[in-house]
């Protein structure tokens, strides 16, 4: 097994002043996977016991640390679009085109947009992908209901057969009717 890297001894005081930076737990510990390396001497077993992370993860932060100095430590975000096809913004350029036909009422068929978006891509994508990209960008389904939810059918009824005769050939018919009954 190699020696590890040697820490130089600039980057001591720079870690021992990034631990009192640190605002996360994640954060905290990172910095403490290579101040316990550069000042207690600790080997990456012992780190990963003291500081509650995996071996493995220990190596990783060290590693990273060694590549990209602090940005490595402080700040790194979990999680993410890691198999991100187009970026926020290139979705939202792409859907701009169809956000004319949306804003006028009109009815916009997602296989459209799914053609578009394979074009942009260069690939075929799923369904379901479209529907993701739709529902991240605040798009959602507005269909017309199919009646009035304070509507009575049962009033309706009664509107039908006591309402005076409406205009048009069908009200004379109507009003002949009733003129030859009564």
């Amino acid at each position: 097994m190699r020696p590890p890297k040697p820490i130089c001894p600039e980057d001591h005081a720079a870690l021992k002043n990034l631990l009192k930076e640190a605002r996360t737990k994640a954060d905290f510990q990172r910095v403490q996977c290579l101040w316990m390396r550069a000042e207690l001497g600790m080997n990456s077993t012992e780190i990963a016991a003291a500081v509650g992370l995996s071996k493995s993860t220990v190596k990783i932060v060290q590693m990273k640390y060694f590549k990209e100095k602090e940005r490595a430590l402080i700040g790194v975000g979990r999680g993410g679009r890691k198999r991100e096809n187009l970026t926020f913004d290139e979705e939202k350029k792409l859907l701009e085109r169809f956000s004319g036909v949306a804003e006028k009422g009109g009815v916009l068929v997602v296989s459209d947009i799914k053609a578009a978006y394979e074009r942009e891509v260069g690939r075929p994508v799923a369904k379901s992908t479209v529907y993701r990209v739709l529902a991240r960008h605040g798009w959602r389904k507005i269909a017309p209901r199919p009646r009035h939810p304070k509507s009575d059918p049962a009033v309706q009824e009664e509107f039908k057969k006591n309402s005076p005769a409406s205009s048009g050939k069908s009200g004379k018919r109507a009003a002949k009717k009733a003129n030859r009954s009564g």
